[in-house]
Parts: C-alpha cells; structure tokens; sequence
C-alpha cells in the first residue's frame, strides 16, 4: 500500500454543455484508498467536461492526490509542484488553460501553506471534501485561490456519481470500493487520525448499490477499503447493527461477484462474525493483511497498538482455525524510540511463529503533530537500517517459502490482464500472488483452474489445468 502510481483510465466524453473536453491527470500516491478516491475525483470531473489522461503534457489539468504516511512526503509533494510551477508559466505563455490541484492527505495537513509555498496551485482540496473539486475549480476560474480542507457535514459519496458501465468496463475486472476512513486508534505514530479524521462508516445501501454497479460493469472482484476496515459498522436490512462480517456476507449474495477481499485491518476489530466469513463464504480469499507493527510489549504499548504479542499469536491461531489455508500479511517499523535489541528480537520471534506471506516492513521515521515525534530515545539511523536489513531477509525467505509451497497445487485464477508474452495472461491467485499462464483461449475475466508450475521473482507461473469454471 506504499506504491506511487498514476491513475490510467480510458477517456469517455461525458459533456455537460457540448463544449470541447479539457483533459485532467491525475497522480497518486500512496494506497489503495487513494487510488479509490482518485477514480471518484475522475468521474465527478468527467461531468464538467474532463477527460482522463494518460500524458502530464496533454492536461489542461493536473491533479495530485497525495499520501502523508511516509517520511518527507510533503517535500516531494512541493518538488512536484516545483516542476509543474514551470509548466504552468510555459502554458500562460502560450495562452493555454493549466490548472494545478492537490488533494489527499497532504493537503489535509498542509492546507494554506501550499498556497503560500506554491503559488502556482489553484486547489487545495481535503479527502473529506473531494465531492466540491468540480465547483472549487470553478471558484479558481474566476480568479479565486481556493483551500477546501474542512470536514464536510454531508456525505461525500451522496454527491459522487458511480461510473456507467462503459468507463467501469474499461478499468478492468477487479475494483477497489471504500467502505470506511479514518481510525480513531490514535497509534502514536500514525497520521491518519489528524488528516482522514475519525472513523465513518458507509451505509449498507450505498456499499451495495455501488457493488451492484461495479458487477454490471464487468467487475468480478472487489476489495473493500478503510483505513481502519474492520471498524467498519452499519444499520443493515434487518434493522440491526452489522459489523464487516455481516456486509461481506450480503455481498457475497450479489450475482456475478466471484471474489472479495479487504483491507486495512486491525487487530482489535478481528471479531467472531469476520472470522466466520473467512471459514464460510467462498467468495472471500483466504488473505488477510493484518497489522502487527512489532513483536514487543514494551514497543506496542509505546505504539498505543492496544494489543499484545501474545494477543495477536492467538487472534492469527483462531483465523487460521477457521481457514487453515489462510495466507497472513502484516506491517512492522523497525527502530520506534526506545527499541532495544532485546525488543527487536522479540519482533523477529514473532515472525518466525506466524510465518507470513508478505509483508511489508518499514523504519520508524517522526511525523510532526503525533505523539511519537515527542518521544525521547529516538533510535540511530544506523542501528534501525541494520535492523529493517535483518527483518527483511526474515521476511523475504518466509515469502519464497511460501510461494514454493505453491508449486503443484491446482487453484482458481482470475485472469486480470496481458502478460508480457503473446498468448500469456495474468492474474491474481487467491493468496494475492501475480500468475503469468498460457491462455490463448480465454479471455481477461474468466476464471480457470490453474497448476502452478514455478515461482519467480515476484509473480507465480501456471498452466491451465481444466476448462473454465
């Protein structure tokens, strides 16, 4: 969920007065929430006349939906729009339209001083308040320097159009869906509380209808997204409370949606009826990535994580109960002040009893503003990458090993897009792995029984072991 990445879309003209399209591109950062979020800006924008694109030097539009989670992200932010400041004066040059926003959490954080460090921006845009970009960019027309940052009162996602079938079929045959943001976990050294706010739920209604709409579109796999994902609740059907496990089993009822997956969990919110899911829906992949962070009580404490090791080596024996085949993925920072050794091979002993899939695995950087960036015993640079360095091979072994483990079996793949080779297709298998297999014969949304034959460096290799299921 780190990974920069520019959001790729086929155009579609969606004209509200006729006029000719402009073109908005769109760069995102960081997770999947984000990518999400930008597709939503995508097609509010689409209404007032922007097409995607897939080329910086075409728009008359350049958005940046930003992530603050990692270290000096501001600063590469203020780089960028560095860059685009020159392009901007190229383009009043020349008597063309060009028009700079920064949205997402960044910009949450920030706020006015983007206007004040980037005089080139016209939009400064919160991720609460993404659904007034198409009037804010208006608003900047007319002159107007524009900060939208405040949490807004109305739902945002009663404001957002949901694609038409069309623009949903030209993205693909898997899709994100945010079902919840923000946390109020408050771990002391986490920035999403101060720039996605406290945690908000979605209705059932709205979740399923945009399920719904996903499906009609092609769609066949959806991943729910939250900051805090299992925290998620809602009134449903019956009139009762449901958790995560009750809304994963209602969309697993929708026809035509073959798989779900979620993400991000915390362990506190791993309760019974989630863990029943896992054991009874087969639309639900057996993967879960499930935060631990570190491996010391003395550091989770200091983290504010409000679990123990212990606490979380019994949650994962209760899960894999129910899904012995069940591929787990976690978080660590390494180096969190005050980490001694004896901690940090505390962490490393808990790795080797859960044995994960993947996982990704960090050094503890200070944010400004959370209580960790106040913490005495702040840990050298040289002792926390010696530790990210022993952590990592740990992790990267127990990954291979679990691939290797693959080899032979026969599994269900959803095939997702071309491979590099001609006749070659990829997908996803169900522990979320990349499969490159020789399928000539079908096309990108089938699923088909696989075998693994071999590992690569990041992906799977497979043959068709079956016709089409």
């Amino acid at each position: 969920m780190t990974q920069d990445s520019a959001l790729l879309q086929a155009p579609e003209t969606d004209l509200r007065d006729g006029s000719n399209n402009r073109k908005v591109f769109i760069k995102t950062y960081g997770c999947q929430m984000n990518v999400y979020d930008s597709t939503r800006m995508s097609d509010a924008l689409a209404r007032d006349g922007y097409e995607p694109t897939e080329n910086m030097e075409e728009a008359d539009l350049v958005l940046l939906n930003t992530c603050h989670i990692r270290e000096k992200a501001a600063e590469k932010v203020y780089s960028a729009l560095g860059r685009l400041r020159d392009m901007k004066k190229e383009r009043n040059r020349e008597g063309r339209e060009f028009m700079i926003g920064v949205a997402g959490c960044v910009a949450q954080a920030e706020g006015e001083e983007i206007l004040r460090r980037a005089p080139a921006v016209d939009v400064v845009i919160g991720p609460q308040t993404y659904h007034r970009l198409p009037e804010a960019l208006r608003k900047a027309k007319e002159g107007q320097r524009i900060v939208d940052t405040e949490y807004a009162l109305e739902d945002k996602f009663e404001h957002l159009p949901i694609a038409e079938s069309k623009k949903i079929r030209s993205r693909g045959v898997t899709s994100f869906l945010t079902v919840q943001e923000g946390c109020d976990k408050f771990c002391t050294f986490c920035v999403v509380p101060y720039t996605r706010g406290s945690e908000v739920s979605r209705p059932v209604s709205q979740i399923v209808e945009e399920a719904q709409k996903l499906v009609e579109g092609g769609v066949r796999e959806i991943t729910l997204l939250g900051q805090n994902v299992n925290a998620w609740h809602g009134v449903g059907a019956n009139g009762q409370e449901w958790t995560l496990g009750d809304l994963l089993y209602r969309l697993a009822e929708i026809p035509g949606l073959a798989r779900l997956r979620y993400t991000t969990s915390h362990p506190r919110d791993m309760d019974d009826r989630l863990i029943e899911a896992h054991r009874d829906l087969r639309a639900l992949m057996p993967y879960l990535h499930l935060p631990v962070q570190a491996g010391s009580d003395r550091i989770l404490k200091a983290m504010n994580r409000r679990h123990t090791a212990a606490e979380y080596l019994t949650l994962v024996d209760r899960i894999r109960t129910a899904r012995p085949d069940i591929a787990l993925s976690g978080d660590f920072i390494v180096g969190f002040p005050g980490e001694t050794d004896q901690d940090f091979e505390d962490t490393l002993r808990l790795v080797e009893e859960v044995r994960y899939a993947q996982a990704f695995s960090f050094k503890y950087s200070t944010r400004p503003g959370t209580p960790g960036a106040e913490l005495k015993d702040q840990v050298p640079e040289e002792i926390k990458a010696d530790r990210l360095e022993r952590l990592q091979a740990l992790l990267l072994k127990q990954q291979q090993e679990f691939a290797v483990s693959c080899v032979g079996k026969t599994i269900e793949l959803l095939l997702e897009k071309p491979g590099r080779m001609p006749g070659q297709l990829i997908g996803r298998s169900p522990w979320l792995q990349s499969v490159n297999v020789d399928a000539k014969e079908l096309q990108i949304g089938d699923i088909v029984n696989v075998r693994i034959t071999g590992t690569g460096t990041n992906s799977l290799f497979a043959e068709i072991a079956e016709a089409e299921v």
